[in-house]
């Protein structure tokens, strides 16, 4: 059940980076709207993510999260913001992605 709490916990985490690549993009009131979403999914990653370490060692934890976050913003950032989509980002997406389910596997 951790596993799936940690996998939650990083899925919120792509979320508040996708508000803040929002906000970035917006301005007026809307801007406030991105940064409330920002702030709500950073509250619940962190609660995931410290309910999930109670069982799950927290070096293992805590990259794995970490690793889900950062794959899921470069896929946002390329597929929503348009960022550059470069052999180099995809080759060190996948290694990112191997080491992920490495980690799983032996812990």
């Amino acid at each position: 059940m951790n596993w799936i709490l940690l996998i939650i916990a990083g899925l919120f985490e792509v979320a508040f980076a996708f508000c803040l690549g929002k906000a970035k993009e917006s301005s007026g009131i809307e801007i406030m709207y991105w940064y409330l979403g920002f702030l709500v999914c950073l509250g619940i990653s962190m609660i995931l993510l410290l309910k999930a370490t109670q069982t799950i060692p927290i070096g293992t934890g805590y990259a794995i999260w970490t690793g889900i976050g950062a794959v899921g913003t470069v896929l946002i950032g390329m597929y929503v913001f348009k960022e550059p989509t470069t052999f180099w980002r995809l080759f060190f997406i996948t290694t990112l992605i191997a080491s992920i389910i490495g980690l799983k596997v032996v812990s």
